[in-house]
């Protein structure tokens, strides 16, 4: 737990090193931002912030640079604070406004736009017209740890699979877990009940609480097949952004943006049914993206799922990127009309 003293100096470190690239020293944070605190005073405190892993100090006559942990702290208090939805005044609300009939013009333009504003990569996913509506589901032991999961549609579409759980379970648990599931789910869109579903279904099996986890994951992969449709934006943009000066980050992100199945992925790791996920560095493995960050926000757009997001280093200019994506998706879903400065969206996941 950070005293007041020591957020206040990973909030200042952060802040400036976003600014500058450089390593942030204790005097520079004493003149800058802490004026009442002595350079000593702040020098002991970064000390037990590296050793707490929050800063790091790339050699011993350096300041000191931010950590994923660091970056997570400062990104959590801009997500606390109101944010207010940008000014109309702003030529490009206008410009995406005038072709908001159209989604999948919009998100096109909206990507062009994000990489144009931000200079980061932007991205948007357009959800299929229906989402799926579940009529039956049956979870079936095959044998030790492996499961056959039985989706079955409304319009009488059959999604099947076997599947490796982390545990075995009993078939009395997977009936359990099937009764579950079918109480919040069936008759409603996945994408509707997705968020509560997990909390619900391990609220009684708390036992087997990682094997749920992963049979609903594999729920989601079988009724998230459907295609989503992709658009990306500014791709040239991390060419010259100094985080990206090493040649393999570079053909990391660019092998990534190349295939439809690898965005859908990251579409689907990083965002949620609706609100605002910031995903720093490691914080989601299964990309193999540690050094960048990924902001993706999510909305409902003419009955179908608009998700719009940007890619950049984790060195990034956090405050405004958030209220550029926001001010996007706002103005895609129909918020802050008529001049209006509406408050952004209150749902932010980590």
């Amino acid at each position: 737990m950070l005293s007041e003293r020591q957020l206040e100096v990973v909030l200042a470190v952060v802040y400036e090193y976003i600014k500058t690239g450089e390593p942030v020293g204790s005097r520079t944070i004493a003149r800058k931002f802490l004026k009442g605190r002595s350079a000593a005073t702040i020098r002991n405190e970064m000390a037990d912030l590296e050793e707490s892993e929050y800063l790091y100090q790339p050699h011993t006559s350096a300041g000191r640079i931010p950590t994923p942990k660091a970056y997570r702290v400062y990104v959590d208090a801009i997500l606390r604070r109101q944010r207010s939805f940008p000014s109309a005044s702003e030529g490009w609300i206008k410009e995406l406004r005038e072709r908001r009939k159209d989604v999948e013009e919009a998100l096109i333009y909206a990507t062009r736009l994000l990489g144009r504003i931000t200079s980061y990569i932007g991205l948007a996913a357009l959800g299929p017209e229906r989402e799926p509506v579940l009529e039956r589901v049956e979870f079936l032991r095959m044998g030790h740890s492996t499961v056959l999961i039985l989706l079955v549609l409304k319009g009488g579409l059959i999604h099947h699979k076997i599947s490796t759980l982390p545990c075995d379970m009993t078939q009395e648990a997977l009936d359990e877990l099937s009764r579950r599931v079918s109480t919040v789910a069936v008759g409603r869109s996945w994408g509707e009940v997705r968020g509560a579903l997990q909390a619900y279904v391990e609220d009684a099996l708390e036992r087997y609480a990682e094997s749920c986890r992963s049979a609903l994951n594999e729920m989601d992969g079988l009724l998230l097949e459907q295609p989503f449709q992709f658009f990306t934006g500014g791709t040239h943009n991390v060419l010259g952004l100094p985080d990206f000066s090493d040649l393999g980050r570079l053909q990391t992100i660019m092998a990534l943006l190349e295939e439809d199945e690898s965005i859908g992925m990251l579409v689907r790791s990083c965002s949620t049914e609706k609100g605002l996920r910031v995903t720093i560095g490691d914080e989601n493995p299964e990309l193999n993206m540690p050094d960048c960050s990924i902001l993706m926000a999510s909305t409902i757009a003419g009955g179908r799922k608009a998700v719009v997001g940007l890619i950049g280093p984790m060195r990034m200019d956090y405050e405004r990127s958030i209220s550029v994506l926001e001010g996007v998706l706002g103005t895609i879903a129909g918020k802050g009309e008529n001049g209006e400065n509406g408050e952004s969206a209150k749902e932010v996941h980590r």
